[in-house]
């Protein structure tokens, strides 16, 4: 099975039509969504319509929370909070209700998928670090777990010959077969902070 990972679009509808155009024309099985369907950009009804049409896997990110008003946004930066406000008024009660039936987590055979922390995603905390990812990879049922959250690609993995070090990578390729498990950001379609 081949899956293409969407990571944290952020109503950025441009960006999600040249990640489909690349993607749909690249073999992949499946596509699935690590969260922050909207948040920042102004099309988000356009990229809701988008993944329900294809029946996206998606889960539940904190910007998708704020706009239900699942989430506070207090502790949100000024432009997130705006972002929120806005968003908000571009929604459909349609398409508040989808993002609020989002879970938080989804498995398919193959690895899991959430937003922050697999261990605790009702939070929303970040993964920065190899410590902040223990506890999500000590829950980990699957291979891999794909997240999101911080718009920086990182690869947090135990290695087979080191099943007790936790470990981090940032090389674009990775080979699950040394590792034990691994949690895998993919970055963001819609608001990149990689510096690329």
């Amino acid at each position: 099975m081949r899956y293409a990972i969407l990571g944290d679009i952020h109503g950025n509808l441009a960006a999600l039509e040249a990640v489909l155009e690349a993607v749909d024309g690249d073999f992949v099985d499946r596509i699935l969504q690590v969260g922050d369907v909207v948040g920042y950009g102004a099309a988000p009804r356009e990229v809701i319509a988008i993944l329900r049409d294809r029946g996206t896997p998606t889960v539940k990110g904190n910007h998708d929370a704020a706009c239900t008003g699942e989430l506070h946004p207090r502790f949100f930066n000024p432009n997130a909070r705006a972002a929120v406000d806005f968003t908000v008024g571009e929604l459909t009660k349609e398409d508040l209700r989808w993002l609020a039936d989002l879970p938080l987590t989804e498995r398919t055979d193959d690895c899991s998928i959430s937003h922050g922390t697999l261990s605790r995603p009702e939070r929303y905390d970040y993964i920065q670090s190899t410590e902040d990812a223990d506890p999500s990879l000590d829950v980990l049922d699957r291979p891999v777990c794909f997240l999101g959250h911080t718009h920086v690609p990182v690869s947090i993995l135990r290695l087979v010959d080191s099943p007790n070090r936790t470990s981090y990578t940032i090389d674009r390729t990775l080979d699950l077969s040394e590792s034990t498990v691994a949690l895998v950001n993919v970055g963001s379609v819609g608001q990149p902070r990689d510096e690329d």
